[in-house]
């Protein structure tokens, strides 16, 4: 009987969905499970469920500050704190889908590029000029990334993939979902695979 994938839905501008990020491959691999890398935009997800980015919050700020960088210590991730801190990542979103629509060999590849630009060393990943080096680096032209960009079907998918997040009870990134079963934020992620071991 078939199984399924872990299904993770992010946002590249989230320093704990970057973390799960480095990590979810090894525990799929650990449970010969596939990964789904669902791109979507907390913006919508924050109007939905009335919250606003940690760093905009009174005192939880602060504590979010210091935690996603022990966080990253704890997991052996490299890591520093990105300015601007957030940023839109719709464009990069947008590279992604058409990747996993056209070229999937280079979503993945993507996505950790995107993530590790913007989280490790600094590049302010909202930028085109940012984004177009990265696809370089990948061997896509400039002109080919921003077709993407600018594609009406990649956008529609873009939206569509909020549109999922939220019937899915997204509320906030990562958040994982296996067997039908929920899982929000990278600290969740030993209960995800204690899921894996053993269903419950």
């Amino acid at each position: 009987m078939p199984v399924s994938p872990i299904t993770l839905y992010f946002d590249f501008s989230s320093p704990y969905a970057y973390l799960a990020s480095r990590l979810i491959e090894d525990i799929a691999a650990r449970h010969d499970r596939g990964i789904e890398w669902v791109p979507m935009l907390l913006g919508p997800v924050f109007a939905a469920t009335g919250a606003r980015p940690l760093v905009e919050q009174p005192l939880k700020g602060d504590y979010a500050l210091h935690d996603m960088q022990r966080s990253a210590r704890y997991h052996g991730v490299p890591f520093r704190v990105p300015q601007p801190f957030p940023i839109a990542t719709h464009q990069a979103a947008r590279v992604a889908l058409a990747l996993q629509r056209e070229q999937p060999a280079l979503a993945t590849p993507w996505i950790h590029a995107v993530f590790d630009a913007y989280f490790t060393q600094g590049r302010n990943v909202a930028d085109m000029p940012v984004l177009h080096a990265l696809g370089a680096e990948l061997g896509l032209s400039a002109e080919r990334i921003d077709a993407f960009c600018a594609d009406a079907q990649v956008k529609a998918a873009l939206r569509a993939n909020v549109e999922r997040a939220l019937g899915a009870g997204v509320c906030g990134a990562p958040f994982f979902v296996v067997d039908d079963e929920a899982f929000w934020g990278v600290d969740r992620l030993p209960q995800l695979e204690r899921w894996l071991q053993a269903r419950f």
